[in-house]
């Protein structure tokens, strides 16, 4: 029985947690903008942004200010309702994408489940149940869900919970001719990161993005993009297909649309979305007012051109920065990225050692991200104030010639 005088610290996560996560031993305990604070009043400057969610920083006063407003009213209700935080938020969505149709839940796992349930259901639907055969590429993140980690391009997360879902297959990211040569009339969607983020920050080519819409179009297949990790403003734009010359079918926004708060969202066209018929899918807390509120604020908060012109002017502050510290401690092989979903690409000599340089500059007061062992990945408020990029910068150098020197 856990008594008031127990001590909360990360041992406690040991004795009551499961095993699955393995924490830094440090326990924050509160925020403000890019700057977080633990148990011990340690200072640490935040570039990981709980992994691109804190797209407008930690303990927003408008965000607070809608929490508790909305606190005090509806929390939440049954789907057999709908609610004003939802329709207003829905709203926005539409009216700032291509899409006409909302469907909300509460992580982009959860968000990336429906595109891809919808994606087969709508196949069906219109062309019968032989084309079910999703296109997905290697070294993709879509979540954690048995469905999702099929579709997802890492085996790494799929390994040991038995047969993956069949009628998916895994291509290079970026490879024009293998898609060519793999989809056919069996294809029902094909879905891409237009960044991959846990693959490594890589960006897809302008060209191959384009062919995939092509091929989509020429087989009645769906263009599913995952940009739970990339939207929300992250690259500059509300969500990043807007800087290319297509648009999706489906796309799914979590992460960095909530701050922190569980929330995320299907968009979808009219067309596409009448295949999610009553009773074919739903989600007990998506949509509900709390969450939806605090994502209309967000929403309020980054589509603005101030903000998202702000991110690209980050983008420049931060790579500047990279360059310098890299012409005089080399380590860094490439810097990959847009916006404020950044990459080092770590030296040959380096490589499998991104989580030494992770720890360097979390104990000296920075926090930065990794994207699988061989990248340093960087993703915080799209807010961050300047002075804390160039102090932050300061401390990454520190922890690289931590890391060089040993």
């Amino acid at each position: 029985m856990f008594m008031s005088n127990t001590p909360v610290t990360r041992a406690l996560f040991d004795d009551v947690m499961v095993p699955n996560y393995a924490p830094a031993p440090v326990i924050p305990v509160r925020g403000k903008g890019s700057r977080i604070w633990d148990q011990n009043d340690k200072e640490y400057i935040d570039f990981a942004g709980g992994i691109a969610v804190t797209s407008v920083g930690h303990s927003h006063p408008k965000l607070v200010a809608t929490l508790k407003d909305q606190g005090e009213k509806l929390w939440h209700i049954a789907n057999v309702m709908t609610n004003e935080p939802a329709l207003r938020l829905a709203k926005k969505l539409t009216d700032a994408t291509f899409a006409d149709k909302v469907y909300f839940a509460n992580s982009g796992g959860e968000a990336n489940e429906a595109a891809f349930k919808l994606a087969r259901r709508y196949a069906v639907d219109h062309f019968g149940e032989h084309k079910n055969e999703i296109i997905a590429f290697e070294q993709a993140f879509h979540g954690r869900t048995l469905f999702t980690v099929s579709v997802g391009g890492q085996p790494k997360y799929s390994a040991g919970f038995g047969p993956a879902l069949e009628g998916i297959t895994h291509l290079p990211y970026n490879d024009i001719e293998a898609l060519e040569a793999a989809i056919s009339a069996k294809t029902c969607a094909i879905v891409m990161e237009p960044l991959q983020g846990e693959g490594g920050i890589i960006d897809a080519d302008p060209a191959f993005i384009k062919r995939a819409r092509e091929l989509c179009d020429e087989h009645n297949a769906l263009l599913v993009l995952d940009e739970v990790q990339t939207g929300a403003g992250r690259l500059g734009t509300l969500y990043a297909y807007q800087q290319t010359d297509i648009m999706p079918d489906i796309l799914t926004t979590a992460k960095g649309i909530g701050n922190g708060f569980p929330v995320a969202a299907m968009l979808t066209t009219t067309k596409v979305a009448q295949s999610l018929a009553i009773g074919t899918h739903g989600s007990t807390y998506g949509g509900n007012p709390l969450a939806c509120s605090i994502a209309e604020a967000v929403i309020d908060i980054i589509n603005t051109p101030e903000v998202l012109a702000g991110v690209s002017a980050k983008f420049d502050r931060f790579k500047a920065g990279l360059e310098a510290i890299n012409s005089r401690v080399p380590f860094c092989e490439e810097i990959r990225g847009k916006g404020l979903l950044i990459g080092c690409a770590l030296k040959e000599e380096y490589k499998g050692s991104a989580a030494k340089f992770l720890r360097a500059a979390q104990a000296r007061g920075l926090l930065v991200l990794i994207a699988g062992p061989d990248v340093i990945r960087m993703a915080p408020s799209l807010l961050i104030p300047d002075a804390d990029i160039d102090a932050g910068l300061v401390i990454l150098e520190e922890a690289v010639r931590n890391v060089v020197d040993s």
